[in-house]
Order: structure tokens, then C-alpha cells, then sequence
């Protein structure tokens, strides 16, 4: 009961959550300059057929109203559609987001994978050659672009050494695309027995989760060895070497009072990803949702930007309640 009580707790959150964060971003939008109806349009259109298309839209009302048709639109599922695209602001992100979910994920995999045991081995051995390693690798990580490491990978392993596929897309041109189960390439070409786009999925998403993990396991192994080198040097870790415990059960107790905040950077970058890896999807021409979304701004058209907004805010709730969950299990004072 006390788990189902914390979890109401966080829910009865959501909903206003969501409430400001359209609201902010309904304002921000309005503020970017540019008339759609004018881009929709071209440039030979008429004043009085520009004033007409503005009437239809709905934006020659006050922004107060403008919004309340927008949030009477939204709670019926309607993200209104894109004039680039034609099609409903739903429909595509139903297309883009896994793609960059797929993207995202397999990254921040790549970086659990490199930057936690290093932050440990760097945090065991603060003087050895993995701790000066660890050190120098989080700070080049820290400093270093992603677009330019990405440009970088692909004229080595593509242009100059032809490894891996070409860096445009999810998957080859000639391959079909396997049946659309949770937008993966990589488990849907699983489930349905496509090896050919299973083989090519893979090949294309080499390069870009190399270089979102590379960029990004340089904080998660800063935070890693930090927490750890204090959790080591903590009096629960001292008074159990004192009564004797093995070193690896020591490790292994600092390395659990460590997770909170291992858990915590890694949530926040995973909800970064989503918007932030855009520079990564236009250089692999990935077709992902934050590409989508840039694109949106760039011609005004609103509805893709806010329908993005929506969908990331609601996965990053997601994502937050998960790592709330995810607390309760590994520190039993919260449950009290």
C-alpha cells in the first residue's frame, strides 16, 4: 500500500505538469516569428487569401482563445496536421518518435556499458593508469561536439574504410522495411523474421549509437566514480573493512548506495536525448522525431513542434516515474 500511495502520489502530478508545459511552449511558439498562412501559401498569395487561410486556422483570434481551441483539440487526441507532411501531427510522430526512441536507447546502452565499470575501476584506483584514463576520457566527452565526432566516423569507417552502411536512413533503400509492431527496426524485424532488414538495421545504426554513447558515457562515469569514491570512503564502508567483510562486498554495498545518483544523471540524459540528439538524426538523415520537430520551426509549422513537445514531455514523466520505482527498490528508506 505504501508503494501504491507514492506511486498516486506522482501521478496526481502529471496532469498539471502537462498543463504548463503546453502552455509554455504554446506561448514560445507564438513568439517565433513568421505567419504559416504566408508560407502555406507562397509568396504570390493575396492579402485577402492570406486573411482568409488565417480565418480557417483559427489565428486571427486572441491567443487565449487560440489556446483553449488547442487544449479542446488535444483532449480529443487531436495534434492537428502538419502542412509540410499533409497528414495528421499524430500519424507522423507515430513514424518519428520510435525511431528516435530506437536511436536514443541503444546510445545511452553504449554509454551505461562504457561509463559505469570505468567510473568504478577509476573510482578503486584513483592513481592507477584507468583512473588518469577515466579522467582524461571524461573530459574530452565533455568537450567534445557530436555532430563533429559523427562527421568524424563516418569519413573513417565509411568513406575511407567502408565497414558500415551508408549513413543515410534507418535502413537500406532496397531492403524492405519490416511490419510497423513498436517501431524498432531492430526488434520488429525480429518478430517478424526479416533477417535482411534485421542485418541492415544494424549496420545503419552503428555509427549514430557510437556516437551518442561515446559523447555521453563521459558524465555517466564522472558521476560514477564521484559517488563512488564517496560511498567508499563513507563510515559504513570503513567500519565494514574494520569487521572484516571482504572487499568485494564492500564495493559491492558502495556501489548499490552509489545507483541513486548514477540513476538520476542517466534518467536526465535519456530525457535530453529525445530533443537533444536532432544534430545526430540530420547528419544520418535518421527521419526522427527532434528532426521533425526542427523542421517545424524552421517553416512555422506549429502543430509538429507542439505534438513533439507533448510527446517527450509525456515520456519524460514516464521515464522519471520509472526511476521513482526504480528508487523504491534499491533504497528501502523511501517506502517508510
Amino acid at each position: 500500500m505504501a508503494v501504491v500511495r507514492y506511486i498516486a502520489g506522482r501521478l496526481a502530478f502529471l496532469v498539471p505538469q502537462i498543463i504548463g508545459i503546453v502552455l509554455v511552449s504554446f506561448l514560445l511558439i507564438k513568439a517565433v516569428p513568421g505567419d504559416p498562412a504566408t508560407l502555406m501559401l507562397g509568396p504570390m498569395a493575396t492579402p485577402q487569401t492570406i486573411a482568409e487561410l488565417r480565418a480557417q486556422l483559427g489565428l486571427d483570434k486572441p491567443l487565449p482563445v487560440q489556446f483553449l481551441i488547442y487544449v479542446d483539440k488535444l483532449a480529443h487526441g487531436n495534434l492537428g496536421t502538419s502542412w509540410q507532411t499533409t497528414k495528421p501531427v499524430l500519424d507522423d510522430l507515430r513514424v518519428r518518435f520510435p525511431a528516435t526512441l530506437e536511436l536514443v536507447t541503444y546510445g545511452m546502452l553504449l554509454a551505461l556499458a562504457i561509463g559505469i565499470p570505468l567510473g568504478v575501476a577509476s573510482a578503486l584506483g584513483k592513481r592507477g593508469p584507468l583512473a588518469k584514463l577515466g579522467g582524461f576520457y571524461g573530459l574530452v566527452a565533455g568537450a567534445l561536439p557530436d555532430f563533429w565526432l559523427a562527421l568524424i566516423l563516418i569519413y573513417i569507417f565509411y568513406s575511407l574504410l567502408g565497414w558500415v552502411a551508408s549513413p543515410i536512413g534507418r535502413i537500406d533503400v532496397t531492403v524492405t522495411t519490416p511490419h510497423m509492431i513498436t517501431g524498432f527496426y531492430t526488434i520488429d524485424s525480429l518478430l517478424t523474421g526479416n533477417w535482411a532488414a534485421f542485418r541492415s538495421s544494424v549496420h545503419h545504426l552503428i555509427l549514430p549509437v557510437l556516437t551518442l554513447g561515446l559523447v555521453n558515457a563521459g558524465p555517466i562515469l564522472k558521476m560514477t566514480q564521484a559517488t563512488m569514491e564517496r560511498t567508499l570512503e563513507a563510515d559504513f564502508s570503513l567500519y565494514g573493512r574494520l569487521c572484516g567483510l571482504p572487499e568485494k562486498l564492500v564495493i559491492r554495498r558502495a556501489f548499490r548506495n552509489a545507483l541513486p545518483s548514477v540513476i538520476t544523471i542517466v534518467s536526465v540524459l535519456y530525457g535530453f536525448l529525445i530533443g537533444g540528439a536532432v544534430l545526430i538524426e540530420i547528419v544520418f538523415s535518421w527521419g526522427g522525431a527532434g528532426q521533425y520537430a526542427v523542421q517545424g520551426v524552421l517553416n512555422s509549422d506549429f502543430n509538429p513542434v507542439l505534438g513533439f513537445v507533448i510527446f517527450s514531455a509525456l515520456f519524460s514523466l514516464v521515464v522519471y516515474l520509472i526511476v521513482d520505482l526504480i528508487y523504491l527498490a534499491i533504497d528501502p528508506r523511501i517506502r517508510r
